[in-house]
């Protein structure tokens, strides 16, 4: 119950849903109240910020100090095992493997197989509980795409009963102790999850995947016409800085392995 709540106010309190609640409020004061000049003031504000925010100059400006803590991992040290940490997904039959990955969930399982690859050998876990409405687990899906991509499946361990990445790192811990393995997360969930990886006592390596704020040339119309691809990624900055804050009054330091 817990858990679905924090869902369902964290989903509320990122840019798009807030903005647009704070809109809707304006909107109401001009339309069914004396405070008009109020309600203006919010339609006003809350349009600058949801052009801003759908800016790729101000998203990317936002997520690019998250993205970056982390390089892209080169290393040359072997691991036994690749934690590849569940995101986004669906099971349909009927689709392409790959397809049910949706949002962060495909770019991270890429860089796994990547990484598993360069490490002979070592076995690709895959974490994350069932939605609400789905009899097939993130864990499960991740490890079916991973399989359909030539992992075989003695090479892979899912972890279905964690929730979010506090339980993951928990699970994690009690399959593997603590030796030291490959982490591969979003780059901008990378930062949190070190966090609660490290306060397990676990040896985590940081393999940051899918990135998304840009530093490569783009088109110049691309940088000042409004996108949500942008507004994707200002939507990453907010959840990740929820995501913090929750951690935070939960006892958690901003550095990793730190109380």
């Amino acid at each position: 119950m817990l858990f679905t709540l924090k869902k369902y106010i964290g989903g509320m309190m990122l840019p798009l849903p807030l903005l647009l609640l704070l809109i809707a409020l304006g909107l109401a004061l001009i339309w069914f109240s004396r405070f008009q000049k109020s309600g203006k003031s919010l339609v006003t504000v809350g349009w600058l910020a949801l052009l801003l925010l759908s800016l790729q100059p101000v998203a990317d400006g936002l997520l690019r100090p998250i993205e970056n803590t982390y390089p892209t991992w080169q290393g040359k040290q072997k691991v036994g095992y690749i934690v590849v940490l569940g995101g986004g997904y669906t099971w349909d039959p009927n689709w392409a493997p790959r397809s049910n990955l949706i949002n962060n969930s495909l770019p991270r399982l890429n860089e796994g197989i990547r990484l598993w690859l360069a490490n002979p050998g070592s076995k690709m876990i895959f974490t994350g509980a069932a939605a609400k409405t789905n009899p097939v687990s993130t864990a499960e899906a991740g490890a079916r795409v991973a399989e359909s991509l030539g992992v075989p499946r003695s090479a892979i361990i899912t972890l279905d009963s964690p929730k979010d990445t506090e339980e993951e790192a928990a699970a994690v811990k009690q399959a593997i102790g603590d030796v030291p393995f490959l982490l591969v997360t979003s780059a901008s969930h990378l930062p949190r999850a070190m966090i609660f990886f490290e306060n397990q006592g676990l040896h985590p390596l940081p393999a940051p995947a899918n990135q998304l704020a840009i530093d490569a040339p783009l088109n110049p119309w691309e940088r000042i016409i409004p996108s949500p691809v942008w507004l994707m990624h200002s939507d990453r900055v907010g959840y990740e800085t929820l995501g913090r804050l929750w951690q935070w009054l939960k006892g958690s330091s901003g550095k990793p392995g730190q109380e």
